[in-house]
């Protein structure tokens, strides 16, 4: 059998930490650094750290903050938000960040995952899959991050054929409501 892994994703606001319910309205949680010595303490076994605000504010990411965190995590560092060429993941990964994530960068440029996987191997790209259930079907789910009707089955192939190495599914109906995946 296969060892769980844990796997915290920390969500990023005006450089604090947030948490969100169904995807809306960011409530201070406090010191993202703080986080991360207390996840340190837990050893987990990786983070991923989201910027949800960069891309909407057509913001850079915090190289600075980012350079922080990584010199406190002790795990392994996935980081997203506000990403839009090589240069930029670039930079991140050489702070120390072994991936990086997209998810609204990639609604109008696909071919990003495949020069972000060319130049860093698609064991260093994350999509992120933000899905939602159907008002029309209680059994099916939409994609939110992408500018075409399209089966999240269908998306997530279309994504690791341009070379993405790893896809995080969240579920918009279910962010904060503790009320499972």
């Amino acid at each position: 059998m296969l060892r769980q892994r844990i796997i915290p994703c920390l969500l990023l606001s005006e450089n604090s930490l947030v948490k969100t319910l169904e995807f809306k309205d960011p409530k201070y949680l406090g010191d993202p650094l703080n986080a991360v010595r207390i996840f340190n303490d837990k050893e987990i076994d990786e983070l991923i750290i989201l910027d949800i605000e960069a891309s909407k504010l057509n913001r850079e990411p915090n190289y600075k903050l980012i350079s922080r965190i990584a010199k406190e995590c002790k795990s392994p560092i996935t980081y997203g938000g506000g990403i839009k060429n090589v240069k930029q993941a670039e930079k991140i990964i050489s702070l120390g960040v072994e991936r990086v994530s997209l998810c609204s960068a990639i609604k109008n440029n696909f071919k990003l995952i495949k020069e972000l996987s060319s130049e860093f191997g698609s064991q260093s790209i994350v999509v992120v899959l933000e899905v939602f259930k159907s008002k029309v079907s209680n059994t099916s789910y939409q994609i939110n991050n992408c500018n075409q009707k399209i089966n999240p089955l269908t998306f997530s192939k279309k994504v690791e054929d341009f070379g993405a190495g790893e896809i995080i599914i969240s579920c918009i109906n279910k962010d904060g409501t503790r009320s499972g995946y």
